[in-house]
């Protein structure tokens, strides 16, 4: 089986087309192919596929056999791949996911960065989803955890995430506390958890926790969520810069609540699965 290995800001993932590359028992694969000792090494398997709602449809596995809904990161990965592959005449791709259509965008001339429209960020407990009333929004939620105290707010890009300010992300222990909240009973179908340093009202640090695949370089959906949750506990701008383990990402909050996420994608290498 051919695949590519691809990169966005160390996020990384194992990219196959299935128009060219038949893919069974793809739960299975993605466990053994991501695996970093006995396998090719990803964050997540990526598979490209037909769709009969959009251009391409993309199915994102975590390295855990997980599926993702959506991710950032891969989006812009996919939308390379199809742009290099000309697997399409355009430079703005339709991709069918799990949370819906996204909408990536080849930018011209800005070596290898890809614009992609985010769609709109969910903000309602039942649609994020949290624990307590489906209407009302998660903004500065007070979560305890053996005696620790957390305040975060829930924020959905298609998946969930729980975003949490600190005064100091150097002290945070990412690996203890990651996922102790991913699992908490507030969150019915676990989360992404991000903890956000604020270094000004336009440039935050972030590091990440991800569902299904824990500490990760970067995440996509992570950052979109960090700058929503900025704006809405007016933290920062609706445009901010966020710094990532794996480098910077830049994230746009419209007021029509529409988030657009610019960054790089890169190419790894090619290889054969036997």
């Amino acid at each position: 089986m051919q695949f590519s290995k691809w990169h966005g800001l160390g996020n990384d993932f194992v990219i196959v087309n299935t128009f060219e590359e038949p893919v069974y028992n793809e739960r299975e694969l993605a466990k053994a192919i991501c695996d970093r000792h006995f396998g090719v090494g990803a964050d997540g398997l990526v598979l490209i596929a037909p769709s009969d709602t959009a251009d391409f449809q993309m199915r994102i596995i975590n390295s855990d056999g997980t599926y993702a809904e959506m991710c950032g990161n891969a989006t812009r990965c996919v939308a390379q791949y199809i742009h290099k592959h000309r697997m399409l005449d355009s430079d703005v791709i339709r991709l069918e996911t799990l949370s819906g259509v996204i909408r990536p965008r080849i930018l011209p001339d800005n070596d290898g960065l890809v614009e992609v429209n985010m769609g709109k960020a969910c903000l309602l407990r039942g649609e994020i989803p949290m624990q307590g009333n489906a209407e009302e929004t998660a903004i500065n939620v007070n979560l305890d955890i053996n005696g620790y105290h957390w305040q975060g707010t829930g924020v959905s890009m298609g998946n969930p995430h729980f975003v949490i300010f600190v005064d100091s992300i150097a002290q945070i222990e990412l690996e203890e506390w990651g996922p102790r909240i991913e699992r908490n009973v507030m969150f019915p179908r676990k989360t992404n958890v991000e903890f956000v340093e604020r270094l000004s009202a336009t440039k935050v640090r972030m590091r990440v926790w991800e569902r299904g695949c824990g500490v990760t370089m970067a995440c996509g959906t992570g950052s979109c969520a960090a700058c929503v949750a900025g704006v809405l506990t007016r933290r920062t701008n609706r445009s901010v810069t966020v710094v990532l383990d794996g480098g910077e990402l830049q994230i746009r909050y419209e007021e029509d609540g529409t988030v657009y996420m610019t960054g790089p994608a890169a190419e790894v290498f090619n290889g054969v699965w036997s």
